[in-house]
């Protein structure tokens, strides 16, 4: 569950637009892992624009195609769980997982027509908006439209006993590790503390640049004073997080108002609050509830992708969502048509395809922008 990724957050709206240059995107810098390999577990194949249209039962003449670039790690595993999901209950529709580098990566690569889908987060999205982080450096002329919410990444703050760290305003002078530069994970965090409210806390930190694979050692020497842990909430912590808390004894960072601020004013992040009960590690750290920052992970979708392909896909994963969770259950639970799209931005249009699946559902909020299709 070691996705890596960009940084983050304003406000300024861009146009979306159908088509691309030809810009290459190889060697993505800021996106970890990489590489182009398909993994065909159903037939695959190329190309989003095949006509037809599905019978919403997984049966029907018709074949559509999908190629979802999807990261490495934890985002690959639920990517297959989908396509094994589709490959049980879908006629109509082909789904190939094909290997990107990283959630930045995805949107480049899509934005280059590589993928008519691909596995990113809401905050490398706004960036890509925005013009800012990588997106500064190399702007992309495409965004893609979202689709469903996939999972939350789930972030929060612990420290190693017998710092003196108990609140958010204790971190200021102390080493504070915020996961691997390069991740996700890590951006979101720097982004939600460095707004307004916390700026001057983070700003005092001294941040910890070093692979995850070091982190837990660091920690046990006591060369780093808390870092960050996430995962998704009920279901498990990312690898190097169960790590070190089996080495170290840690403790609950407490938030301050001004932490519940800075993540609740953050377009990036979502906030949100879990019973340690529900979402624990092997020890005592003090906590009864977690207040979390979110990295919120979606499916998401070229402006040309076939809207019939678009909605079949989200036929498949709300129809046979407890067929996804049994083979990964980091994916999310839908209690409703709706909870499909929690993570639904206003600055970021929703793929008419889906919107097509919501609406026939009686599900659509007319508050969402739908975005123009390439059919």
């Amino acid at each position: 569950m070691t996705d890596k990724h960009g940084d983050g957050g304003t406000i300024d709206r861009r146009r979306f637009v159908e088509l691309v240059g030809a810009s290459g995107v190889a060697g993505l810098a800021g996106c970890l892992g990489g590489g182009g390999s398909s993994t065909n577990v159903s037939n695959g194949g190329s190309g989003a624009n095949e006509s037809g249209s599905t019978n919403g039962s997984g049966g029907g003449d018709a074949q559509y195609t999908l190629r979802v670039g999807t990261s490495a790690g934890g985002t690959r595993d639920v990517g297959l769980a989908v396509q094994r999901a589709v490959s049980q209950h879908s006629d109509a529709l082909n789904y190939s997982t094909v290997e990107s580098p990283g959630y930045i990566g995805t949107i480049f690569r899509m934005a280059q027509g590589q993928f008519d889908a691909g596995i990113t987060d809401n905050n490398s999205l706004i960036k890509a908006l925005d013009n800012r982080g990588r997106f500064g450096e190399r702007e992309v002329e495409q965004v893609p439209y979202y689709g469903f919410f996939a999972f939350p990444y789930s972030i929060y703050v612990l420290a190693r006993d017998g710092t003196g760290i108990e609140t958010f305003d204790d971190l200021a002078g102390a080493n504070v590790y915020p996961a691997e530069p390069g991740y996700s994970t890590r951006a979101t965090t720097l982004d939600v503390w460095s707004q307004q409210p916390t700026q001057g806390v983070y700003d005092q930190m001294n941040i910890q640049n070093m692979g995850v694979d070091s982190a837990p050692g660091a920690m046990e020497e006591g060369t780093i004073d808390a870092a960050i842990a996430y995962g998704t909430p009920g279901v498990r912590y990312t690898g190097w997080v169960r790590e070190y808390a089996s080495r170290v004894d840690v403790h609950y960072v407490e938030p301050t108002d001004a932490l519940i601020e800075s993540t609740e004013a953050y377009q990036g992040a979502a906030a949100g609050r879990t019973p340690y009960s529900e979402w624990g590690l092997e020890q005592d750290i003090g906590a009864e509830e977690l207040f979390h920052w979110d990295l919120q992970v979606n499916y998401t979708f070229n402006p040309a992708a076939n809207n019939d392909a678009v909605a079949e896909l989200c036929r498949v994963v709300y129809e046979h969502n407890e067929t996804v969770n049994n083979a990964q259950e980091q994916f999310n639970d839908f209690d409703s048509v709706a909870s499909m799209y929690d993570s639904a931005v206003t600055r970021i249009p929703v793929h008419p395809g889906a919107v097509q699946y919501y609406r026939e559902q009686n599900a659509w909020d007319d508050g969402l922008e739908v975005g123009g299709s390439g059919n």
